[in-house]
Protein backbone atom coordinates (compact mmCIF):
# COMPACT_ATOMS: atom_id res chain seq x y z
CA UNK A 1 0.00 0.00 0.00
CA UNK A 2 1.10 3.45 -0.81
CA UNK A 3 2.56 6.07 1.90
CA UNK A 4 1.81 8.53 0.06
CA UNK A 5 -1.82 10.52 0.94
CA UNK A 6 -4.85 9.20 -1.31
CA UNK A 7 -5.86 10.83 -4.32
CA UNK A 8 -9.31 9.82 -5.27
CA UNK A 9 -10.93 10.02 -8.68
CA UNK A 10 -12.68 12.88 -7.61
CA UNK A 11 -13.90 15.52 -5.20
CA UNK A 12 -15.87 19.00 -4.87
CA UNK A 13 -14.32 21.96 -3.18
CA UNK A 14 -16.76 24.20 -1.06
CA UNK A 15 -15.00 27.35 0.75
CA UNK A 16 -16.06 28.39 4.16
CA UNK A 17 -18.27 31.32 2.53
CA UNK A 18 -20.10 28.20 0.99
CA UNK A 19 -20.65 26.35 4.39
CA UNK A 20 -21.11 29.63 6.10
CA UNK A 21 -23.66 30.26 3.51
CA UNK A 22 -25.82 26.88 4.14
CA UNK A 23 -25.92 27.60 7.71
CA UNK A 24 -27.33 30.69 7.02
CA UNK A 25 -30.18 29.03 5.33
CA UNK A 26 -30.54 26.17 8.22
CA UNK A 27 -31.05 29.09 10.58
CA UNK A 28 -33.35 30.70 8.40
CA UNK A 29 -35.98 27.62 8.74
CA UNK A 30 -36.95 27.67 5.15
CA UNK A 31 -34.91 25.12 4.09
CA UNK A 32 -36.86 23.40 1.29
CA UNK A 33 -37.67 25.44 -2.02
CA UNK A 34 -37.72 28.84 -1.44
CA UNK A 35 -36.43 32.31 -1.65
CA UNK A 36 -32.69 30.64 -2.71
CA UNK A 37 -33.99 28.58 -5.08
CA UNK A 38 -35.77 31.62 -7.07
CA UNK A 39 -32.41 33.41 -6.88
CA UNK A 40 -30.39 30.89 -8.18
CA UNK A 41 -32.95 29.95 -10.89
CA UNK A 42 -32.81 33.85 -11.72
CA UNK A 43 -28.85 33.73 -11.79
CA UNK A 44 -28.93 30.88 -13.73
CA UNK A 45 -31.08 32.18 -16.72
CA UNK A 46 -28.79 35.11 -16.59
CA UNK A 47 -25.93 32.77 -16.94
CA UNK A 48 -27.62 31.40 -20.33
CA UNK A 49 -28.16 34.74 -21.82
CA UNK A 50 -31.79 35.11 -20.45
CA UNK A 51 -33.39 31.36 -21.38
CA UNK A 52 -36.00 29.97 -18.74
CA UNK A 53 -34.19 27.97 -16.40
CA UNK A 54 -36.02 25.81 -13.93
CA UNK A 55 -34.61 23.38 -11.28
CA UNK A 56 -34.57 20.12 -9.83
CA UNK A 57 -33.30 17.50 -7.60
CA UNK A 58 -31.04 15.73 -9.65
CA UNK A 59 -29.91 15.25 -13.19
CA UNK A 60 -32.27 12.36 -13.67
CA UNK A 61 -35.02 14.13 -12.91
CA UNK A 62 -34.49 16.90 -15.41
CA UNK A 63 -33.82 14.51 -18.06
CA UNK A 64 -37.22 12.92 -17.20
CA UNK A 65 -38.77 16.04 -17.15
CA UNK A 66 -37.49 17.27 -20.69
CA UNK A 67 -39.47 14.22 -22.04
CA UNK A 68 -42.33 14.59 -20.43
CA UNK A 69 -42.13 18.19 -21.61
CA UNK A 70 -41.58 17.17 -24.91
CA UNK A 71 -44.62 14.92 -25.06
CA UNK A 72 -42.66 11.71 -25.40
CA UNK A 73 -44.24 8.85 -24.20
CA UNK A 74 -45.37 5.30 -24.80
CA UNK A 75 -44.70 3.84 -28.51
CA UNK A 76 -41.89 6.99 -29.17
CA UNK A 77 -38.34 5.98 -29.77
CA UNK A 78 -35.42 8.64 -28.63
CA UNK A 79 -31.76 8.42 -30.42
CA UNK A 80 -28.85 8.47 -27.69
CA UNK A 81 -25.62 6.69 -27.09
CA UNK A 82 -24.63 3.53 -25.36
CA UNK A 83 -21.45 4.98 -23.65
CA UNK A 84 -23.40 7.27 -20.13
CA UNK A 85 -24.52 6.58 -17.47
CA UNK A 86 -27.40 4.38 -17.18
CA UNK A 87 -30.33 7.01 -16.20
CA UNK A 88 -29.87 8.79 -19.51
CA UNK A 89 -31.49 5.24 -21.38
CA UNK A 90 -33.54 4.87 -17.90
CA UNK A 91 -35.62 7.85 -18.25
CA UNK A 92 -36.25 6.86 -21.62
CA UNK A 93 -37.85 3.41 -20.37
CA UNK A 94 -39.75 5.61 -17.70
CA UNK A 95 -41.68 7.45 -19.95
CA UNK A 96 -42.54 4.15 -22.01
CA UNK A 97 -40.19 5.36 -25.00
CA UNK A 98 -37.89 2.93 -26.76
CA UNK A 99 -34.33 4.19 -26.41
CA UNK A 100 -32.19 3.43 -29.65
CA UNK A 101 -29.04 2.90 -29.59
CA UNK A 102 -26.62 4.47 -32.22
CA UNK A 103 -22.61 3.32 -32.04
CA UNK A 104 -20.18 6.33 -30.81
CA UNK A 105 -17.08 8.26 -32.68
CA UNK A 106 -14.12 6.02 -31.47
CA UNK A 107 -12.03 9.79 -31.09
CA UNK A 108 -14.67 11.93 -28.85
CA UNK A 109 -16.64 9.10 -27.49
CA UNK A 110 -19.65 10.54 -28.54
CA UNK A 111 -22.90 9.58 -30.49
CA UNK A 112 -21.68 9.49 -33.88
CA UNK A 113 -23.89 11.55 -35.69
CA UNK A 114 -23.21 10.49 -39.14
CA UNK A 115 -24.90 7.40 -38.32
CA UNK A 116 -27.78 8.93 -36.58
CA UNK A 117 -29.86 8.97 -39.69
CA UNK A 118 -30.20 5.95 -40.84
CA UNK A 119 -31.34 4.88 -36.61
CA UNK A 120 -34.28 7.46 -37.62
CA UNK A 121 -37.74 5.76 -38.00
CA UNK A 122 -41.58 7.26 -37.87
CA UNK A 123 -41.52 6.83 -34.22
CA UNK A 124 -39.40 8.86 -33.38
CA UNK A 125 -39.00 11.92 -31.78
CA UNK A 126 -36.03 12.72 -30.10
CA UNK A 127 -32.37 12.56 -29.98
CA UNK A 128 -30.79 12.96 -26.52
CA UNK A 129 -26.73 13.03 -27.13
CA UNK A 130 -24.45 13.04 -24.04
CA UNK A 131 -21.23 15.27 -23.80
CA UNK A 132 -19.12 12.83 -22.44
CA UNK A 133 -16.54 14.20 -20.08
CA UNK A 134 -17.96 17.56 -20.69
CA UNK A 135 -16.92 17.69 -25.04
CA UNK A 136 -19.87 18.70 -26.59
CA UNK A 137 -20.62 17.42 -29.76
CA UNK A 138 -20.81 19.38 -33.02
CA UNK A 139 -24.22 21.14 -32.58
CA UNK A 140 -24.27 22.45 -36.55
CA UNK A 141 -24.84 18.70 -37.08
CA UNK A 142 -26.81 17.98 -34.59
CA UNK A 143 -29.31 20.32 -34.99
CA UNK A 144 -29.45 20.11 -38.80
CA UNK A 145 -30.61 17.01 -38.58
CA UNK A 146 -33.05 16.99 -35.98
CA UNK A 147 -34.78 20.25 -38.29
CA UNK A 148 -34.32 17.76 -41.30
CA UNK A 149 -36.61 15.27 -39.21
CA UNK A 150 -38.25 17.39 -37.18
CA UNK A 151 -37.41 16.13 -33.62
CA UNK A 152 -36.32 17.30 -30.37
CA UNK A 153 -33.36 17.42 -28.97
CA UNK A 154 -32.81 16.76 -25.26
CA UNK A 155 -29.37 17.42 -24.39
CA UNK A 156 -27.84 15.29 -21.87
CA UNK A 157 -25.36 18.23 -21.16
CA UNK A 158 -25.01 16.78 -17.00
CA UNK A 159 -21.49 16.83 -17.72
CA UNK A 160 -20.91 19.77 -19.50
CA UNK A 161 -21.61 22.99 -17.28
CA UNK A 162 -19.32 26.07 -18.51
CA UNK A 163 -18.53 23.85 -21.72
CA UNK A 164 -19.21 25.89 -24.82
CA UNK A 165 -19.52 25.83 -28.81
CA UNK A 166 -18.47 28.16 -31.36
CA UNK A 167 -17.87 30.49 -28.26
CA UNK A 168 -21.15 29.85 -26.88
CA UNK A 169 -21.73 28.54 -23.90
CA UNK A 170 -23.57 24.70 -23.98
CA UNK A 171 -27.51 25.82 -22.36
CA UNK A 172 -27.73 29.54 -24.16
CA UNK A 173 -28.15 27.25 -27.19
CA UNK A 174 -30.13 24.35 -28.49
CA UNK A 175 -33.54 23.14 -27.20
CA UNK A 176 -34.34 21.37 -23.94
CA UNK A 177 -30.44 21.13 -22.41
CA UNK A 178 -30.25 19.12 -19.26
CA UNK A 179 -27.68 19.63 -16.50
CA UNK A 180 -26.56 17.89 -13.18
CA UNK A 181 -24.97 18.95 -10.29
CA UNK A 182 -24.67 16.20 -8.49
CA UNK A 183 -21.65 15.80 -6.42
CA UNK A 184 -18.60 15.20 -8.77
CA UNK A 185 -20.06 17.92 -11.38
CA UNK A 186 -17.89 20.86 -12.51
CA UNK A 187 -20.51 22.64 -10.48
CA UNK A 188 -21.78 20.85 -7.85
CA UNK A 189 -25.28 21.40 -5.09
CA UNK A 190 -24.35 18.02 -3.67
CA UNK A 191 -27.37 17.18 -5.55
CA UNK A 192 -29.63 18.77 -8.15
CA UNK A 193 -29.78 19.22 -11.54
CA UNK A 194 -31.37 22.33 -13.97
CA UNK A 195 -33.07 22.35 -17.27
CA UNK A 196 -32.80 24.95 -19.71
CA UNK A 197 -36.12 26.03 -22.10
CA UNK A 198 -37.44 27.68 -24.74
CA UNK A 199 -40.11 29.61 -23.36
CA UNK A 200 -42.11 30.44 -20.26
CA UNK A 201 -44.60 27.91 -21.00
CA UNK A 202 -42.81 25.10 -21.45
CA UNK A 203 -41.01 25.82 -17.99
CA UNK A 204 -44.31 26.18 -16.14
CA UNK A 205 -45.41 22.69 -17.04
CA UNK A 206 -42.01 21.33 -16.22
CA UNK A 207 -42.86 23.14 -12.60
CA UNK A 208 -45.74 21.11 -12.60
CA UNK A 209 -44.35 17.77 -13.32
CA UNK A 210 -41.66 18.69 -10.52
CA UNK A 211 -44.09 19.13 -7.66
CA UNK A 212 -47.35 16.81 -8.12
CA UNK A 213 -49.07 19.07 -11.04
CA UNK A 214 -49.33 21.30 -8.96
CA UNK A 215 -50.91 25.19 -9.82
CA UNK A 216 -51.80 27.34 -7.17
CA UNK A 217 -54.35 30.07 -7.05
CA UNK A 218 -55.00 32.85 -4.56
CA UNK A 219 -54.11 32.22 -0.86
CA UNK A 220 -55.55 29.14 -0.60
CA UNK A 221 -56.41 27.72 -4.33
CA UNK A 222 -54.71 24.93 -5.73
CA UNK A 223 -55.07 22.63 -9.00
CA UNK A 224 -53.37 19.32 -10.37
CA UNK A 225 -54.06 18.65 -14.04
CA UNK A 226 -51.22 16.52 -14.88
CA UNK A 227 -48.93 13.83 -12.99
CA UNK A 228 -46.43 15.14 -11.83
CA UNK A 229 -43.86 13.39 -8.90
CA UNK A 230 -41.38 14.80 -6.11
CA UNK A 231 -38.23 16.64 -8.05
CA UNK A 232 -38.02 19.93 -6.68
CA UNK A 233 -34.73 21.38 -5.47
CA UNK A 234 -34.19 22.74 -1.85
CA UNK A 235 -32.98 26.08 -0.48
CA UNK A 236 -29.61 23.93 1.15
CA UNK A 237 -29.04 22.94 -2.40
CA UNK A 238 -29.50 26.37 -4.27
CA UNK A 239 -27.21 28.35 -1.75
CA UNK A 240 -23.96 25.93 -2.19
CA UNK A 241 -25.13 26.38 -6.39
CA UNK A 242 -25.04 29.76 -5.95
CA UNK A 243 -21.88 30.12 -3.94
CA UNK A 244 -20.50 27.81 -6.84
CA UNK A 245 -21.25 29.63 -9.70
CA UNK A 246 -18.91 32.71 -7.99
CA UNK A 247 -16.27 30.43 -8.15
CA UNK A 248 -16.76 28.62 -11.65
CA UNK A 249 -14.29 30.50 -13.39
CA UNK A 250 -11.33 29.41 -11.27
CA UNK A 251 -12.38 26.11 -11.31
CA UNK A 252 -12.24 25.95 -14.76
CA UNK A 253 -8.84 27.51 -14.95
CA UNK A 254 -7.42 24.86 -12.76
CA UNK A 255 -9.31 21.76 -14.32
CA UNK A 256 -7.94 22.86 -18.19
CA UNK A 257 -4.14 23.72 -16.33
CA UNK A 258 -4.60 20.17 -14.82
CA UNK A 259 -5.78 18.48 -18.19
CA UNK A 260 -3.06 20.10 -20.20
CA UNK A 261 -0.17 18.60 -17.87
CA UNK A 262 -2.08 15.39 -18.50
CA UNK A 263 -1.12 15.51 -21.32
CA UNK A 264 2.46 16.91 -20.82
CA UNK A 265 3.42 14.39 -18.09
CA UNK A 266 1.44 11.34 -19.65
CA UNK A 267 3.29 11.76 -23.10
CA UNK A 268 7.06 12.36 -21.59
CA UNK A 269 6.69 9.38 -19.22
CA UNK A 270 5.66 6.97 -22.01
CA UNK A 271 8.70 7.96 -23.65
CA UNK A 272 11.06 8.04 -20.76
CA UNK A 273 9.57 4.40 -19.80
CA UNK A 274 9.90 2.90 -23.33
CA UNK A 275 6.30 2.32 -24.07
CA UNK A 276 5.76 4.35 -26.77
CA UNK A 277 4.46 1.52 -28.50
CA UNK A 278 1.75 0.85 -26.48
CA UNK A 279 -1.78 2.46 -27.93
CA UNK A 280 -2.97 4.41 -24.77
CA UNK A 281 -4.94 6.86 -26.45
CA UNK A 282 -5.85 9.87 -24.76
CA UNK A 283 -8.87 11.91 -25.03
CA UNK A 284 -9.67 14.76 -27.44
CA UNK A 285 -7.07 17.45 -27.03
CA UNK A 286 -9.82 20.47 -27.03
CA UNK A 287 -9.17 23.54 -24.94
CA UNK A 288 -11.95 25.70 -27.10
CA UNK A 289 -15.18 23.44 -26.04
CA UNK A 290 -14.83 21.64 -23.16
CA UNK A 291 -14.88 21.99 -19.57
CA UNK A 292 -12.47 18.91 -18.58
CA UNK A 293 -15.48 17.07 -16.77
CA UNK A 294 -13.18 14.02 -16.27
CA UNK A 295 -9.72 13.05 -18.21
CA UNK A 296 -10.55 9.46 -19.69
CA UNK A 297 -8.22 7.44 -21.07
CA UNK A 298 -8.54 4.40 -23.33
CA UNK A 299 -6.23 1.38 -22.43
CA UNK A 300 -4.31 -0.51 -24.44
CA UNK A 301 -5.74 -3.75 -23.27
CA UNK A 302 -5.02 -5.80 -26.32
CA UNK A 303 -1.61 -5.10 -25.83
CA UNK A 304 -1.13 -5.92 -21.96
CA UNK A 305 -1.74 -9.27 -19.62
CA UNK A 306 -4.14 -8.19 -17.26
CA UNK A 307 -7.74 -6.49 -17.40
CA UNK A 308 -8.65 -3.19 -16.47
CA UNK A 309 -9.71 -4.09 -13.09
CA UNK A 310 -6.18 -5.12 -12.12
CA UNK A 311 -4.98 -2.13 -13.57
CA UNK A 312 -7.45 0.00 -11.39
CA UNK A 313 -6.74 -2.07 -8.35
CA UNK A 314 -2.76 -1.26 -8.54
CA UNK A 315 -3.20 2.19 -9.10
CA UNK A 316 -5.33 2.00 -5.99
CA UNK A 317 -2.67 0.35 -3.97
CA UNK A 318 -0.54 3.20 -4.96
CA UNK A 319 -3.21 5.75 -3.60
CA UNK A 320 -4.50 6.30 -7.12
CA UNK A 321 -8.31 6.40 -7.32
CA UNK A 322 -9.83 5.66 -10.71
CA UNK A 323 -13.10 5.81 -12.03
CA UNK A 324 -15.20 4.03 -15.08
CA UNK A 325 -17.45 6.27 -17.20
CA UNK A 326 -18.99 4.48 -18.69
CA UNK A 327 -19.58 0.49 -18.98
CA UNK A 328 -21.93 0.24 -22.21
CA UNK A 329 -25.29 0.07 -21.16
CA UNK A 330 -26.88 -2.15 -23.77
CA UNK A 331 -24.03 -4.90 -21.35
CA UNK A 332 -26.31 -4.49 -18.37
CA UNK A 333 -29.18 -7.45 -17.97
CA UNK A 334 -32.21 -5.21 -18.40
CA UNK A 335 -31.28 -4.21 -21.86
CA UNK A 336 -30.05 -7.58 -22.52
CA UNK A 337 -33.73 -8.78 -21.53
CA UNK A 338 -34.92 -6.02 -23.68
CA UNK A 339 -33.36 -7.85 -26.52
CA UNK A 340 -30.68 -4.76 -27.19
CA UNK A 341 -27.15 -6.56 -27.97
CA UNK A 342 -23.93 -5.29 -27.09
CA UNK A 343 -22.45 -6.49 -30.55
CA UNK A 344 -24.50 -3.80 -32.29
CA UNK A 345 -22.40 -1.07 -30.71
CA UNK A 346 -18.98 -2.53 -31.60
CA UNK A 347 -16.99 1.18 -31.23
CA UNK A 348 -18.82 1.71 -27.64
CA UNK A 349 -18.39 -2.19 -26.57
CA UNK A 350 -14.40 -1.44 -27.13
CA UNK A 351 -14.59 2.28 -25.39
CA UNK A 352 -16.92 0.75 -22.70
CA UNK A 353 -14.48 -2.10 -21.79
CA UNK A 354 -11.20 -0.14 -22.35
CA UNK A 355 -12.09 2.98 -20.98
CA UNK A 356 -10.31 4.44 -17.50
CA UNK A 357 -11.17 7.85 -15.57
CA UNK A 358 -8.03 8.97 -14.01
CA UNK A 359 -8.27 11.98 -11.19
CA UNK A 360 -9.29 15.62 -12.15
CA UNK A 361 -10.85 18.04 -9.94
CA UNK A 362 -9.68 21.86 -9.01
CA UNK A 363 -8.00 20.50 -5.28
CA UNK A 364 -5.44 18.23 -7.43
CA UNK A 365 -1.56 19.94 -7.11
CA UNK A 366 0.28 19.52 -10.28
CA UNK A 367 2.46 17.04 -8.82
CA UNK A 368 -0.57 14.62 -8.65
CA UNK A 369 -0.70 14.69 -11.84
CA UNK A 370 3.16 13.68 -12.21
CA UNK A 371 2.24 11.24 -9.65
CA UNK A 372 -0.49 9.72 -11.49
CA UNK A 373 1.01 9.49 -15.32
CA UNK A 374 4.53 7.78 -13.87
CA UNK A 375 2.51 5.32 -11.40
CA UNK A 376 -0.30 4.56 -14.93
CA UNK A 377 2.88 4.04 -17.04
CA UNK A 378 4.90 1.79 -14.75
CA UNK A 379 1.95 -0.28 -14.19
CA UNK A 380 1.35 -0.56 -18.44
CA UNK A 381 4.86 -1.14 -18.97
CA UNK A 382 5.01 -3.65 -16.09
CA UNK A 383 2.20 -5.55 -17.67
CA UNK A 384 2.70 -5.14 -21.59
CA UNK A 385 3.09 -8.61 -23.21
CA UNK A 386 6.30 -9.81 -24.64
Amino acid sequence: MSALPFIPFTRPSFDQETIDAVGEVLRSGWVTSGPKLAEFESTLSEYFGGRPVRCFANGTATMKIALQVAGIGTGDEVITTPISWVATANVILGVGAKPIFVDIDPITRNIDLSKVSAAITPKTRAIMPVYLAGLPVDMDQLYAIAKQHNLRVIEDAAQAFGSQWKGKKIGAIGDLVSFSFQANKNLSTVEGGCLVFNNLDEAKLAEKFRLQGLTRHGIDGMDVDVLGGKDNLTDVNAVIGLHQLKQLPAFQNRRTHLAREYFNVIRTEMKSTGIEDLKLELPPENFTDSNWHMFQVILPLDQLNVDRAQVMTELKDLGIGTGVHYPTITGFTLYKNLGYQIASTPVAERIGRMILTLPLFPGMADGDVSRIAQSLCSILKKHRKN
